[in-house]
Protein backbone atom coordinates (compact mmCIF):
# COMPACT_ATOMS: atom_id res chain seq x y z
CA UNK A 1 0.00 0.00 0.00
CA UNK A 2 1.47 3.35 -1.03
CA UNK A 3 2.12 6.05 1.57
CA UNK A 4 -0.57 8.76 1.52
CA UNK A 5 0.52 12.34 1.10
CA UNK A 6 -1.77 13.52 3.90
CA UNK A 7 -3.55 11.97 6.86
CA UNK A 8 -6.55 13.97 8.10
CA UNK A 9 -7.18 13.30 11.80
CA UNK A 10 -10.62 14.14 13.21
CA UNK A 11 -11.61 13.67 16.87
CA UNK A 12 -15.36 13.02 17.03
CA UNK A 13 -17.89 13.19 19.83
CA UNK A 14 -21.66 13.54 19.36
CA UNK A 15 -21.61 16.09 16.51
CA UNK A 16 -24.94 14.98 15.08
CA UNK A 17 -25.72 16.61 11.76
CA UNK A 18 -22.90 19.14 12.24
CA UNK A 19 -20.36 16.60 10.93
CA UNK A 20 -22.00 16.42 7.52
CA UNK A 21 -20.35 19.60 6.19
CA UNK A 22 -16.94 18.17 7.06
CA UNK A 23 -17.69 14.83 5.44
CA UNK A 24 -18.96 16.50 2.28
CA UNK A 25 -15.88 18.72 2.07
CA UNK A 26 -13.55 15.73 2.45
CA UNK A 27 -15.36 13.91 -0.36
CA UNK A 28 -15.03 17.01 -2.57
CA UNK A 29 -11.26 17.34 -2.19
CA UNK A 30 -9.39 17.86 -5.44
CA UNK A 31 -6.56 15.71 -4.09
CA UNK A 32 -7.21 12.21 -5.37
CA UNK A 33 -8.78 9.83 -2.86
CA UNK A 34 -5.81 7.50 -3.22
CA UNK A 35 -3.42 10.26 -2.13
CA UNK A 36 -4.86 11.01 1.31
CA UNK A 37 -6.52 9.19 4.17
CA UNK A 38 -9.09 10.31 6.75
CA UNK A 39 -8.95 8.92 10.28
CA UNK A 40 -12.03 9.59 12.39
CA UNK A 41 -11.40 8.80 16.05
CA UNK A 42 -14.82 8.36 17.67
CA UNK A 43 -14.54 9.29 21.35
CA UNK A 44 -17.49 7.19 22.51
CA UNK A 45 -20.24 9.02 20.64
CA UNK A 46 -23.79 8.25 21.81
CA UNK A 47 -25.79 9.94 19.04
CA UNK A 48 -25.37 7.41 16.23
CA UNK A 49 -22.31 9.13 14.75
CA UNK A 50 -20.21 5.98 15.18
CA UNK A 51 -22.54 4.01 12.94
CA UNK A 52 -22.66 6.88 10.42
CA UNK A 53 -18.86 6.87 10.19
CA UNK A 54 -18.65 3.07 9.93
CA UNK A 55 -20.96 3.19 6.92
CA UNK A 56 -18.87 5.99 5.41
CA UNK A 57 -15.67 3.98 5.86
CA UNK A 58 -17.28 0.93 4.28
CA UNK A 59 -18.04 2.98 1.18
CA UNK A 60 -14.67 4.75 0.87
CA UNK A 61 -11.37 2.90 1.12
CA UNK A 62 -9.39 6.00 2.16
CA UNK A 63 -11.58 6.60 5.23
CA UNK A 64 -11.21 4.69 8.50
CA UNK A 65 -12.79 4.88 11.95
CA UNK A 66 -11.29 4.13 15.36
CA UNK A 67 -13.72 3.69 18.25
CA UNK A 68 -12.48 4.39 21.79
CA UNK A 69 -14.14 4.75 25.22
CA UNK A 70 -15.05 8.34 25.96
CA UNK A 71 -12.01 10.33 27.11
CA UNK A 72 -13.92 13.58 27.50
CA UNK A 73 -11.66 15.83 25.41
CA UNK A 74 -10.10 15.90 21.90
CA UNK A 75 -6.47 15.29 22.95
CA UNK A 76 -6.52 11.50 23.23
CA UNK A 77 -8.36 11.04 19.91
CA UNK A 78 -5.84 13.33 18.20
CA UNK A 79 -2.91 11.44 19.68
CA UNK A 80 -4.36 8.12 18.56
CA UNK A 81 -4.76 9.65 15.10
CA UNK A 82 -1.08 10.63 15.06
CA UNK A 83 -0.08 7.06 15.90
CA UNK A 84 -2.38 5.59 13.25
CA UNK A 85 -1.47 8.09 10.52
CA UNK A 86 0.54 6.86 7.55
CA UNK A 87 0.70 10.13 5.63
CA UNK A 88 3.76 12.25 5.01
CA UNK A 89 1.80 15.10 6.61
CA UNK A 90 -0.92 15.13 9.27
CA UNK A 91 -3.77 17.65 9.07
CA UNK A 92 -6.04 18.12 12.09
CA UNK A 93 -9.71 19.07 11.83
CA UNK A 94 -12.61 19.33 14.27
CA UNK A 95 -15.86 17.50 13.61
CA UNK A 96 -17.94 20.68 13.26
CA UNK A 97 -15.61 22.51 10.83
CA UNK A 98 -14.87 21.86 7.15
CA UNK A 99 -12.29 22.32 4.37
CA UNK A 100 -12.11 24.31 1.17
CA UNK A 101 -12.35 21.99 -1.82
CA UNK A 102 -8.69 22.44 -2.84
CA UNK A 103 -7.31 22.68 0.71
CA UNK A 104 -5.35 19.44 0.98
CA UNK A 105 -3.92 19.71 -2.54
CA UNK A 106 -2.78 23.31 -2.02
CA UNK A 107 -1.44 22.83 1.52
CA UNK A 108 0.55 19.74 0.57
CA UNK A 109 1.99 21.42 -2.54
CA UNK A 110 2.98 24.47 -0.46
CA UNK A 111 4.58 22.21 2.16
CA UNK A 112 6.65 20.41 -0.46
CA UNK A 113 7.57 23.64 -2.25
CA UNK A 114 8.96 25.12 0.97
CA UNK A 115 10.15 21.89 2.64
CA UNK A 116 8.26 22.92 5.75
CA UNK A 117 7.45 21.20 9.03
CA UNK A 118 4.24 23.16 9.71
CA UNK A 119 1.83 24.68 7.19
CA UNK A 120 -0.96 27.02 8.30
CA UNK A 121 -3.78 27.47 5.80
CA UNK A 122 -5.94 30.57 5.68
CA UNK A 123 -8.98 30.24 7.93
CA UNK A 124 -12.45 31.72 7.70
CA UNK A 125 -14.69 32.02 10.73
CA UNK A 126 -18.43 31.45 10.95
CA UNK A 127 -19.30 32.78 14.38
CA UNK A 128 -15.73 32.23 15.55
CA UNK A 129 -12.75 34.55 15.49
CA UNK A 130 -9.81 33.71 13.27
CA UNK A 131 -6.49 35.51 12.77
CA UNK A 132 -6.60 38.39 10.33
CA UNK A 133 -3.15 39.97 10.12
CA UNK A 134 -1.45 36.56 9.82
CA UNK A 135 -3.38 35.84 6.63
CA UNK A 136 -2.85 39.22 4.99
CA UNK A 137 -0.20 37.64 2.72
CA UNK A 138 1.62 34.35 2.13
CA UNK A 139 4.61 33.59 4.37
CA UNK A 140 6.81 30.89 2.78
CA UNK A 141 9.19 31.07 5.73
CA UNK A 142 7.65 32.40 8.93
CA UNK A 143 9.01 32.48 12.45
CA UNK A 144 7.67 33.64 15.78
CA UNK A 145 9.93 36.68 15.43
CA UNK A 146 8.93 37.66 11.89
CA UNK A 147 5.19 36.84 11.63
CA UNK A 148 2.20 36.90 14.00
CA UNK A 149 2.16 33.10 14.29
CA UNK A 150 1.31 33.35 17.96
CA UNK A 151 -2.15 34.60 16.94
CA UNK A 152 -2.91 31.12 15.57
CA UNK A 153 -2.86 28.49 18.32
CA UNK A 154 -5.66 26.16 17.22
CA UNK A 155 -4.48 22.76 15.94
CA UNK A 156 -6.08 23.05 12.49
CA UNK A 157 -2.77 22.92 10.64
CA UNK A 158 -0.71 20.51 8.56
CA UNK A 159 2.33 18.98 10.30
CA UNK A 160 5.07 16.81 8.83
CA UNK A 161 4.49 13.46 10.53
CA UNK A 162 8.20 12.69 10.92
CA UNK A 163 8.56 16.06 12.71
CA UNK A 164 5.85 15.06 15.20
CA UNK A 165 7.40 11.64 15.75
CA UNK A 166 11.01 12.84 16.03
CA UNK A 167 10.11 15.36 18.73
CA UNK A 168 7.47 13.24 20.46
CA UNK A 169 4.90 16.02 20.03
CA UNK A 170 1.54 15.02 21.47
CA UNK A 171 -1.47 16.80 22.94
CA UNK A 172 -1.74 16.84 26.75
CA UNK A 173 -4.53 14.42 27.61
CA UNK A 174 -7.42 14.62 30.07
CA UNK A 175 -10.22 17.12 30.59
CA UNK A 176 -8.30 20.36 30.50
CA UNK A 177 -8.07 23.66 28.62
CA UNK A 178 -5.57 25.13 26.16
CA UNK A 179 -4.15 21.73 25.22
CA UNK A 180 -3.85 23.03 21.66
CA UNK A 181 -1.84 26.05 22.86
CA UNK A 182 0.70 23.75 24.52
CA UNK A 183 1.00 21.54 21.42
CA UNK A 184 1.15 24.32 18.82
CA UNK A 185 3.48 26.62 20.79
CA UNK A 186 5.96 23.76 21.23
CA UNK A 187 5.71 22.95 17.51
CA UNK A 188 6.45 26.56 16.57
CA UNK A 189 9.67 26.56 18.59
CA UNK A 190 10.82 23.13 17.39
CA UNK A 191 10.03 23.51 13.68
CA UNK A 192 12.89 24.26 11.32
CA UNK A 193 10.50 25.88 8.87
CA UNK A 194 6.90 27.14 9.09
CA UNK A 195 4.82 28.36 6.15
CA UNK A 196 1.53 30.28 5.95
CA UNK A 197 -0.73 29.93 2.89
CA UNK A 198 -3.05 32.94 2.71
CA UNK A 199 -4.27 33.23 -0.88
CA UNK A 200 -6.91 30.48 -0.60
CA UNK A 201 -9.31 29.71 2.26
CA UNK A 202 -8.37 26.23 3.41
CA UNK A 203 -10.29 25.83 6.67
CA UNK A 204 -13.70 26.97 7.90
CA UNK A 205 -13.86 27.35 11.69
CA UNK A 206 -17.49 27.12 12.76
CA UNK A 207 -19.47 27.91 15.90
CA UNK A 208 -22.45 25.64 16.35
CA UNK A 209 -25.82 27.38 16.69
CA UNK A 210 -26.20 25.78 20.14
CA UNK A 211 -22.71 27.00 21.23
CA UNK A 212 -21.80 23.42 22.17
CA UNK A 213 -18.28 23.48 20.69
CA UNK A 214 -15.76 22.41 23.33
CA UNK A 215 -14.24 25.89 23.46
CA UNK A 216 -17.56 27.44 24.51
CA UNK A 217 -18.20 25.23 27.55
CA UNK A 218 -18.00 26.62 31.10
CA UNK A 219 -14.66 26.11 32.84
CA UNK A 220 -12.94 26.26 36.20
CA UNK A 221 -10.86 29.47 36.41
CA UNK A 222 -8.12 27.96 38.60
CA UNK A 223 -7.64 25.01 36.27
CA UNK A 224 -7.77 27.26 33.23
CA UNK A 225 -4.96 29.49 34.48
CA UNK A 226 -2.92 26.46 35.48
CA UNK A 227 -3.13 25.33 31.86
CA UNK A 228 -2.31 28.84 30.65
CA UNK A 229 0.87 28.81 32.77
CA UNK A 230 1.93 25.60 30.97
CA UNK A 231 1.88 27.45 27.64
CA UNK A 232 3.85 30.33 29.16
CA UNK A 233 6.38 27.80 30.49
CA UNK A 234 7.07 26.63 26.94
CA UNK A 235 7.72 30.20 25.79
CA UNK A 236 10.02 30.80 28.77
CA UNK A 237 11.97 27.60 28.07
CA UNK A 238 12.81 28.77 24.54
CA UNK A 239 13.36 32.52 25.01
CA UNK A 240 15.35 34.89 27.16
CA UNK A 241 13.68 37.77 29.04
CA UNK A 242 13.18 40.64 26.61
CA UNK A 243 11.18 41.90 23.67
CA UNK A 244 10.39 38.56 21.97
CA UNK A 245 9.25 36.88 25.17
CA UNK A 246 7.13 39.92 26.05
CA UNK A 247 5.51 39.94 22.60
CA UNK A 248 4.64 36.24 22.81
CA UNK A 249 3.32 36.49 26.37
CA UNK A 250 1.24 39.47 25.24
CA UNK A 251 -0.96 37.17 23.18
CA UNK A 252 -2.24 35.35 26.31
CA UNK A 253 -2.64 38.58 28.25
CA UNK A 254 -4.57 40.20 25.39
CA UNK A 255 -6.81 37.27 24.42
CA UNK A 256 -7.21 34.93 27.38
CA UNK A 257 -7.22 37.57 30.12
CA UNK A 258 -8.16 41.09 28.92
CA UNK A 259 -10.29 39.69 26.09
CA UNK A 260 -12.29 37.46 28.42
CA UNK A 261 -12.71 40.18 31.07
CA UNK A 262 -14.31 42.49 28.50
CA UNK A 263 -16.45 39.89 26.72
CA UNK A 264 -20.25 39.67 27.17
CA UNK A 265 -19.87 36.12 28.52
CA UNK A 266 -17.86 37.47 31.47
CA UNK A 267 -20.16 40.41 32.10
CA UNK A 268 -23.20 38.13 32.10
CA UNK A 269 -21.67 35.30 34.17
CA UNK A 270 -22.70 34.64 37.80
CA UNK A 271 -21.05 37.04 40.24
CA UNK A 272 -19.20 34.30 42.13
CA UNK A 273 -17.61 32.98 38.94
CA UNK A 274 -16.68 36.51 37.83
CA UNK A 275 -14.97 37.15 41.15
CA UNK A 276 -13.00 33.91 40.91
CA UNK A 277 -11.95 34.58 37.33
CA UNK A 278 -10.91 38.16 38.14
CA UNK A 279 -8.82 36.93 41.06
CA UNK A 280 -7.06 34.39 38.84
CA UNK A 281 -6.32 37.06 36.23
CA UNK A 282 -4.89 39.33 38.90
CA UNK A 283 -2.72 36.56 40.31
CA UNK A 284 -1.37 35.46 36.92
CA UNK A 285 -0.72 39.07 35.92
CA UNK A 286 1.42 39.66 39.01
CA UNK A 287 3.25 36.33 38.82
CA UNK A 288 4.01 35.78 35.15
CA UNK A 289 3.92 38.96 33.08
CA UNK A 290 6.82 41.41 32.95
CA UNK A 291 6.00 45.15 32.74
CA UNK A 292 6.89 45.18 29.04
CA UNK A 293 4.05 42.80 28.24
CA UNK A 294 1.22 45.16 29.17
CA UNK A 295 3.20 48.17 27.92
CA UNK A 296 2.91 46.83 24.36
CA UNK A 297 -0.87 46.53 24.47
CA UNK A 298 -3.20 49.11 22.98
CA UNK A 299 -4.60 51.80 25.28
CA UNK A 300 -8.01 50.20 26.01
CA UNK A 301 -6.30 46.93 26.93
CA UNK A 302 -3.66 48.70 29.03
CA UNK A 303 -6.50 50.44 30.86
CA UNK A 304 -8.05 47.07 31.72
CA UNK A 305 -4.71 45.82 33.03
CA UNK A 306 -4.32 48.97 35.16
CA UNK A 307 -7.78 48.46 36.63
CA UNK A 308 -7.03 44.79 37.37
CA UNK A 309 -3.85 45.83 39.16
CA UNK A 310 -5.94 48.30 41.18
CA UNK A 311 -8.40 45.49 42.03
CA UNK A 312 -11.37 47.35 40.46
CA UNK A 313 -13.58 44.71 38.81
CA UNK A 314 -16.60 47.05 38.61
CA UNK A 315 -14.53 49.63 36.71
CA UNK A 316 -13.42 46.90 34.30
CA UNK A 317 -17.06 46.08 33.59
CA UNK A 318 -17.88 49.77 33.06
CA UNK A 319 -15.02 50.11 30.60
CA UNK A 320 -16.11 46.93 28.82
CA UNK A 321 -19.65 48.26 28.39
CA UNK A 322 -18.31 51.48 26.91
CA UNK A 323 -16.01 49.57 24.56
CA UNK A 324 -18.84 47.32 23.40
CA UNK A 325 -20.54 50.39 21.90
CA UNK A 326 -17.50 51.38 19.81
CA UNK A 327 -18.30 50.77 16.14
CA UNK A 328 -17.42 51.98 12.68
CA UNK A 329 -19.63 53.93 10.29
CA UNK A 330 -18.54 54.14 6.67
CA UNK A 331 -19.80 54.95 3.19
CA UNK A 332 -18.40 54.12 -0.23
CA UNK A 333 -18.70 54.91 -3.92
CA UNK A 334 -17.54 53.23 -7.10
CA UNK A 335 -15.04 55.79 -8.42
CA UNK A 336 -13.55 53.97 -11.37
CA UNK A 337 -13.40 50.65 -13.13
CA UNK A 338 -13.04 48.17 -10.26
CA UNK A 339 -12.15 51.04 -7.90
CA UNK A 340 -13.85 51.77 -4.55
CA UNK A 341 -13.42 54.92 -2.47
CA UNK A 342 -14.56 54.56 1.14
CA UNK A 343 -14.72 57.05 4.02
CA UNK A 344 -15.29 56.06 7.63
CA UNK A 345 -14.58 56.65 11.29
CA UNK A 346 -15.09 55.12 14.70
CA UNK A 347 -18.12 56.05 16.78
CA UNK A 348 -18.71 55.69 20.51
CA UNK A 349 -21.95 55.63 22.52
CA UNK A 350 -22.43 59.40 22.12
CA UNK A 351 -21.30 60.02 18.55
CA UNK A 352 -17.96 60.16 16.70
CA UNK A 353 -15.11 58.87 18.85
CA UNK A 354 -12.91 61.75 19.95
CA UNK A 355 -9.30 61.85 21.08
CA UNK A 356 -7.36 64.51 22.96
CA UNK A 357 -4.12 66.13 21.82
CA UNK A 358 -1.85 67.73 24.40
CA UNK A 359 1.81 68.59 24.50
CA UNK A 360 2.48 65.02 25.58
CA UNK A 361 0.78 63.47 22.54
CA UNK A 362 -2.62 61.95 21.75
CA UNK A 363 -4.78 60.12 24.25
CA UNK A 364 -8.04 58.23 24.64
CA UNK A 365 -10.76 59.42 27.02
CA UNK A 366 -12.75 56.43 28.28
CA UNK A 367 -15.33 56.94 31.06
CA UNK A 368 -13.14 55.61 33.89
CA UNK A 369 -11.08 57.41 36.50
CA UNK A 370 -7.76 56.63 38.08
CA UNK A 371 -5.99 55.58 34.87
CA UNK A 372 -2.81 57.48 34.01
CA UNK A 373 -2.25 59.54 30.87
CA UNK A 374 0.62 57.22 29.96
CA UNK A 375 -1.71 54.22 29.94
CA UNK A 376 -4.24 56.05 27.74
CA UNK A 377 -1.66 57.33 25.21
CA UNK A 378 -2.53 56.44 21.60
CA UNK A 379 0.06 58.56 19.76
CA UNK A 380 1.86 55.65 18.10
CA UNK A 381 -1.30 53.63 17.46
CA UNK A 382 -3.02 56.51 15.65
CA UNK A 383 -0.03 56.83 13.34
CA UNK A 384 -0.53 53.23 12.19
CA UNK A 385 -4.35 53.33 12.13
CA UNK A 386 -5.94 52.34 8.83
CA UNK A 387 -9.20 51.39 7.18
CA UNK A 388 -9.17 48.33 4.95
CA UNK A 389 -11.76 47.50 2.32
CA UNK A 390 -12.42 43.79 2.04
CA UNK A 391 -14.77 41.40 0.34
CA UNK A 392 -16.53 38.51 2.07
CA UNK A 393 -18.42 35.78 0.28
CA UNK A 394 -22.16 36.14 0.86
CA UNK A 395 -23.93 33.01 2.06
CA UNK A 396 -20.68 31.04 2.17
CA UNK A 397 -18.30 29.98 4.89
CA UNK A 398 -16.94 33.41 5.66
CA UNK A 399 -14.10 33.65 3.13
CA UNK A 400 -12.76 37.19 3.14
CA UNK A 401 -9.92 38.99 1.38
CA UNK A 402 -8.48 42.47 1.90
CA UNK A 403 -8.25 44.50 -1.31
CA UNK A 404 -5.04 46.34 -2.25
CA UNK A 405 -5.54 49.99 -1.40
CA UNK A 406 -4.14 53.43 -0.70
CA UNK A 407 -5.11 54.68 2.76
CA UNK A 408 -5.08 58.17 4.24
CA UNK A 409 -6.06 59.48 7.68
CA UNK A 410 -7.32 62.98 8.52
CA UNK A 411 -7.51 64.54 11.97
CA UNK A 412 -10.58 66.77 12.30
CA UNK A 413 -10.70 69.24 15.19
CA UNK A 414 -13.82 69.12 17.37
CA UNK A 415 -14.78 72.68 18.21
CA UNK A 416 -16.27 73.67 21.61
CA UNK A 417 -20.01 74.26 21.58
CA UNK A 418 -21.25 77.75 20.91
CA UNK A 419 -23.39 79.36 23.65
CA UNK A 420 -26.91 77.92 23.59
CA UNK A 421 -25.99 75.05 21.25
CA UNK A 422 -26.81 71.41 22.05
CA UNK A 423 -24.71 68.28 21.61
CA UNK A 424 -21.44 66.93 22.95
CA UNK A 425 -18.88 69.67 23.49
CA UNK A 426 -15.33 69.31 22.27
CA UNK A 427 -12.68 69.60 24.98
CA UNK A 428 -9.60 71.71 24.23
CA UNK A 429 -7.44 69.67 21.86
CA UNK A 430 -10.24 67.25 20.96
CA UNK A 431 -10.23 65.73 17.47
CA UNK A 432 -11.81 62.98 15.39
CA UNK A 433 -10.02 60.60 13.04
CA UNK A 434 -11.52 60.18 9.56
CA UNK A 435 -10.25 57.40 7.30
CA UNK A 436 -10.26 57.45 3.50
CA UNK A 437 -9.36 54.38 1.46
CA UNK A 438 -9.12 53.92 -2.29
CA UNK A 439 -9.24 50.18 -2.99
CA UNK A 440 -8.70 48.29 -6.21
CA UNK A 441 -10.53 45.09 -7.04
CA UNK A 442 -8.18 42.35 -8.25
CA UNK A 443 -10.39 39.29 -8.93
CA UNK A 444 -7.48 36.94 -9.58
CA UNK A 445 -6.19 37.58 -6.04
CA UNK A 446 -9.50 36.74 -4.35
CA UNK A 447 -9.40 33.11 -3.20
CA UNK A 448 -6.81 32.33 -5.86
CA UNK A 449 -9.36 33.11 -8.55
CA UNK A 450 -11.93 30.64 -7.15
CA UNK A 451 -14.39 33.45 -6.55
CA UNK A 452 -17.61 32.90 -8.48
CA UNK A 453 -20.65 34.14 -6.58
CA UNK A 454 -21.91 37.20 -4.66
CA UNK A 455 -19.66 39.06 -2.23
CA UNK A 456 -20.24 41.63 0.50
CA UNK A 457 -17.97 44.67 0.48
CA UNK A 458 -16.93 45.80 3.95
CA UNK A 459 -14.86 48.48 5.65
CA UNK A 460 -12.64 47.49 8.57
CA UNK A 461 -10.99 50.09 10.81
CA UNK A 462 -7.91 48.97 12.73
CA UNK A 463 -7.10 51.61 15.32
CA UNK A 464 -5.94 51.83 18.95
CA UNK A 465 -6.39 48.10 19.55
CA UNK A 466 -9.84 47.93 18.00
CA UNK A 467 -10.76 46.08 14.83
CA UNK A 468 -14.26 47.17 13.82
CA UNK A 469 -16.03 46.54 10.55
CA UNK A 470 -19.26 47.36 8.77
CA UNK A 471 -20.85 46.42 5.47
CA UNK A 472 -20.79 49.01 2.72
CA UNK A 473 -23.72 49.74 0.39
CA UNK A 474 -22.03 48.00 -2.51
CA UNK A 475 -22.48 44.62 -4.11
CA UNK A 476 -19.96 42.52 -6.01
CA UNK A 477 -20.83 39.62 -8.29
CA UNK A 478 -18.22 37.48 -10.00
CA UNK A 479 -18.64 34.64 -12.45
CA UNK A 480 -16.15 32.43 -14.23
CA UNK A 481 -15.17 33.94 -17.56
CA UNK A 482 -17.05 37.21 -17.04
CA UNK A 483 -15.91 40.61 -15.79
CA UNK A 484 -16.87 41.31 -12.16
CA UNK A 485 -19.93 43.48 -11.59
CA UNK A 486 -19.59 46.13 -8.87
CA UNK A 487 -22.70 48.14 -7.99
CA UNK A 488 -23.60 50.87 -5.53
CA UNK A 489 -26.64 50.85 -3.24
CA UNK A 490 -26.94 47.13 -2.62
CA UNK A 491 -25.83 45.96 0.80
CA UNK A 492 -27.07 43.10 2.94
CA UNK A 493 -30.78 42.19 2.84
CA UNK A 494 -32.97 43.91 5.45
CA UNK A 495 -33.46 40.75 7.54
CA UNK A 496 -29.70 40.18 7.71
CA UNK A 497 -29.13 43.79 8.80
CA UNK A 498 -31.78 43.47 11.53
CA UNK A 499 -30.24 40.25 12.86
CA UNK A 500 -26.81 41.86 12.99
CA UNK A 501 -28.20 44.87 14.82
CA UNK A 502 -29.87 42.63 17.39
CA UNK A 503 -26.61 40.71 17.95
CA UNK A 504 -24.72 43.99 18.49
CA UNK A 505 -27.27 45.21 21.02
CA UNK A 506 -27.25 41.91 22.91
CA UNK A 507 -23.43 41.95 22.96
CA UNK A 508 -23.53 45.13 25.01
Amino acid sequence: MSTPKVSVVVPVYDPGVHIEELIASLLRQTMAAGEFEVIFVDDGSTDGTGERLDALAAAHAHISVVHIPNSGWPSRPRNIGIERARGEYVQFADNDDWFGDEALQRLYAYAKENDTDVVIGKMAGRGRGVPKELFRRNHPRATLATAPLIDSLTPHKMFRRSFLMDHGLRFPEGKRRLEDHVFVTAAYFLAERISVLSDYVCYFHVARPDASNAGFRPFDPAGYFGNLREALDIVDAHTEPGALRDRLHRRWLRVEMVGRLTAPRYRDAPAAWRDEFFAEVRSALAERFAPGVAAGLAAPQRAVVALVEQDRPDAVRDLARWESAVRVKASARVTGELEITATGELFGPDGPLTFLHTEGGDSLSPPVTGVSAEVLDVTARLKSARMDVLVRRRGGGGEEFVLPATVTVERVAVAPLAPGASGAPGAPGAFRVVHRTVARLAPEAINAGRNAGRWEVKARVISCGWTKETELSLSLTMADGSPPVLREGAGAPLLVRVKRRVRRVLAR
